[in-house]
């Protein structure tokens, strides 16, 4: 079998179809190519307001109007409710020490709780990827582009203006011509090896390791003896990217609709040897007795597929992209889903490449605007990497852990307003690092929040987070008086207009064009 089309693109989760799509759209001959079949359990799963608002923009701006709805959850429940998902309403940190039961605290020095929206149709999602990629994948076929899945490439090879992609599918050899390869097969994937690409370190980064599995049967922490909450918290705790933090690692927790649970571990190489993580579900099971909590939720939880064991987590592609070939974000790099950062990064990088396809695509510019892309990517995921290694360093002194994740919300939040407001030049780059002033500023106290301090340090080191923040703090992040609880008010985002470069009624129109103040009536006591 050979064919020619203009973009191959080689994997087929939500990030290569969703690309696939909005080239057809742009009217390239596009073919999708997987090793794989449809439905399949995938991790990354975890949306964010950020993310959902790039997938929003996506498919408004190359018309992908049976796609739109699932940008939030009200008009995913309305549009699509036989696709699993899960309601997120923001973050939820609980720290822990191994082996002891928590102590309550009515001041929440263990807990952290970021709202993400003011009511529930406007909330994010956790995708159940079985059934999100299934279903992108099926719209893809539905708007032209031609799918194979079963298709195991060996080798990659350019010819004149065309690359040809040679393998085997069902014992008959395939032959795929196209002009350009898109890799969105993740970490170490196809162009990886066929490409002999090296693999490149994230400076300061601690080697880690991750055991997950889906699991039936787990309760909702609120409805345990340990749901550790004193008031009304801003939003249900378990409708949310639940975090276990201790020393030196964690654990996620993110409940689906269909009574599913996505749980997993991710801790530095030394923890991880010392939990013993290469033995799956023994492991898993001795972790849960070290924190009660976790305990009592998955007394009844049942693993509803093999635990996976990933020995080294975090990767950094020497080269992202080349002549006739790029990587997307989630094939160029992870480090790790901590703070749910691996969805907008790609969403990110699709909108990069979709602009070059529309506006450059056969010019001279193409191979230009290509290599901003690769320096932007590889930029904003060493920014990340330098984030999440000053939290791993300080998962044993939650208070300062809690303040450096206020640079990742002041960042998200800030370039959310600032795109909705239709000013994507105050924020053009992931956590904004790429910033004249946060940028730099990011970068020098995840440096120091490596290092070893005293306390009097450590109030220091808050202290700079807090005027690093707050040119940006549109959220009223930092607040003592909230208690590490934070809720999404309008009075923030409106008392800092002037952070966006807006008025106030501007904002209030922004607000109102969001469905901020349009809480279905069962959602306002939660709003």
């Amino acid at each position: 079998m050979s064919a020619q089309y203009d973009i191959a693109v080689v994997g087929s989760g939500f990030a290569g179809s969703l690309l696939a799509m909005i080239a057809r759209r742009l009217g390239r001959s596009v073919v999708l190519i997987e090793r794989g079949t449809h439905p399949r359990i995938v991790i990354g799963e975890s949306s964010t307001p950020l993310a959902n608002l790039l997938f929003e923009e996506l498919c408004v701006n190359y018309d992908l109007p049976v796609l739109k709805p699932m940008a939030k959850w009200g008009s995913w429940q309305r549009a699509h409710p036989e696709i699993a998902c899960g309601l997120k309403r923001g973050f939820t940190f609980h720290h822990h020490v191994l082996g002891e039961a928590p102590s309550f605290d009515r001041e929440h020095r263990d807990q952290l709780l970021v709202a993400a929206s003011p009511h529930n149709e406007i909330a994010d999602m956790h995708w159940f990827r079985a059934d999100f990629d299934h279903f992108l994948v099926r719209e893809a076929q539905r708007l032209g582009v031609d799918y194979f899945d079963r298709v195991q490439l060996w080798t990659y090879q350019n010819e004149g203006d065309e690359t040809r992609l040679r393998g085997e599918r069902g014992g008959r050899s395939v032959d795929f011509q196209a002009r350009f390869v898109i890799d969105a097969t993740g970490p170490r994937g196809f162009l990886h090896h066929a490409l002999g690409l090296r693999e490149t370190p994230l400076a300061d980064y601690p080697i880690t390791q991750s055991l997950y599995s889906h699991f039936s049967g787990v309760e909702r922490l609120e409805n345990t003896e340990f749901s550790r909450t004193d008031g009304q918290p801003p939003y249900p705790i378990d409708d949310a990217a639940v975090h276990h933090v201790f020393d030196g690692g964690w654990i996620w927790v993110l409940q689906f609709n269909n009574g599913i649970t996505s749980a997993g571990a991710a801790a530095t190489d030394e923890v991880a040897i010392q939990l013993g993580l290469q033995e799956g579900e023994g492991a898993w099971l001795r972790l849960l007795e070290r924190i009660p909590a976790l305990k009592a939720q998955f007394a009844s939880a049942r693993a509803e597929r093999p635990f996976t064991h990933v020995p080294r987590l975090a990767f950094r592609s020497s080269v992202i992209a080349g002549k006739r070939w790029a990587l997307l974000p989630s094939a160029a790099g992870f480090v790790d889903p901590l703070l749910s950062t691996g969805f907008p990064l790609t969403l990110l990088g699709i909108t990069r490449i979709a602009g070059m396809i529309e506006s450059d695509w056969g010019t001279w510019q193409f191979a230009t605007r290509l290599e901003e892309y690769a320096q932007q990517t590889d930029l904003e995921l060493q920014a990340t990497a330098r984030l999440i290694a000053a939290l791993y360093a300080n998962m044993n002194r939650f208070e300062v852990f809690v303040e450096l994740t206020l640079l990742y919300f002041a960042a998200a939040s800030f370039a959310e307003s600032a795109r909705r407001l239709q000013k994507p030049h105050l924020a053009t780059s992931f956590l904004l690092c790429t910033h004249p002033e946060f940028g730099p500023a990011l970068a020098d106290i995840c440096a120091q929040a490596r290092q070893k301090f005293s306390d009097r340090e450590a109030k220091a080191l808050i202290d700079r987070i807090h005027s690093a923040i707050d040119p940006i703090n549109v959220a009223g992040l930092g607040r003592g008086d909230r208690r590490n609880w934070y809720p999404v008010e309008a009075a923030d985002i409106l008392n800092a207009a002037a952070k966006l470069s807006a008025s106030r009624d501007e904002v209030q129109a922004l607000l109102a064009r969001c469905g901020f103040f349009c809480a279905p009536t069962a959602n306002r006591a939660m709003a």
